[in-house]
């Protein structure tokens, strides 16, 4: 949602409502300008492929070796003591976490066109880092509900015992939606994007992501295999936003080896956007 979109309003709070989505919707579209947006596609290319290929043969070790005999550790299903659990793991569902930045952004929407100035600069400038969690969490989901209905992979004890090949591709049935876990990948995708916004807290935001990872697991709702991938496409999936923000030189610069950073300072991140997008 774009700073840049507060400048020049029209006096109709409708007209301007109008101008301000099809501004932030320009904005999030337009082709990458970032002179340096090449450098850190390639840098982005290397990591993906390191996560991917370690996360990979995590994914396979765990299935082959481990996945059967971490569910027979786990305490049976439905027991009265894994209450706090199911409360915790509710923390980690892509409704709990889409529908709070969709209702947010939409408060954003309604109230920037009543300010003027920096107020609605500064609101304008926070919607587009609520846009930037939002899409970094939505795009590993679909993803990942894709290939939840290609794999169809049963979960623990469907079928009547602890079979991690137990597959049906194409299934479609919450039966035989357990590869990979979703909850895994919202709180991956979230503890990624948070920290990329915001460093300092990135530690806060990996022990909550791996709760969320542990609950499912301790709830035999998924095979560690199934975290495990989840984990991996969240982080990649944010990874990919991430660097459409930077490339169009929205909340992120790029390094001159590729890095892509948060903008240094909130002031010069306002006075960047209100002036026009540049490269940093």
């Amino acid at each position: 949602m774009s700073a840049q979109a507060g400048i020049g309003y029209p006096t109709n709070y409708l007209a301007g409502l109008f101008t301000l989505a099809r501004r932030s919707v320009t904005q999030l579209a337009r082709p990458p300008s970032h002179p340096r947006r090449a450098v850190a596609a390639r840098r982005l290319a290397r990591q993906m492929l390191l996560i991917a290929a370690v996360g990979g043969a995590a994914v396979i070790a765990l299935m082959a070796g481990f996945d059967a005999t971490e569910i027979a550790l786990m305490p049976p299903r439905g027991a009265a003591s894994l209450w706090p659990v199911r409360i915790l793991t509710d923390f980690g569902k892509d409704a709990n976490v889409l529908c709070p930045l969709a209702a947010m952004l939409l408060i954003v929407a309604l109230v920037s066109p009543r300010l003027e100035g920096a107020s609605r600069l500064r609101l304008l400038s926070f919607g587009t880092r609520l846009q930037f969690l939002f899409f970094a969490v939505l795009l590993p989901l679909l993803a990942g509900e894709l290939i939840k209905w290609v794999v169809g992979r049963g979960r623990p004890f469907v079928g009547g015992k602890a079979n991690p090949f137990n597959f049906r591709p194409f299934a479609g049935t919450e039966a035989y939606f357990s590869f990979p876990s979703a909850h895994a990948i919202t709180a991956f995708a979230l503890a990624f994007a948070v920290a990329a916004l915001w460093p300092r807290a990135r530690v806060a935001m990996v022990v909550y992501a791996l709760l969320i990872a542990t609950s499912r697991l301790v709830l035999l709702a998924h095979h560690p295999s199934d975290v495990v991938a989840g984990a991996l496409i969240g982080v990649i999936g944010a990874m990919l936003v991430r660097y459409w923000f930077a490339a169009r030189c929205l909340l992120f610069a790029i390094r001159r080896d590729g890095e892509i950073v948060p903008f240094r300072s909130a002031s010069r991140h306002l006075k960047r956007v209100a002036h026009g997008p540049s490269a940093p």
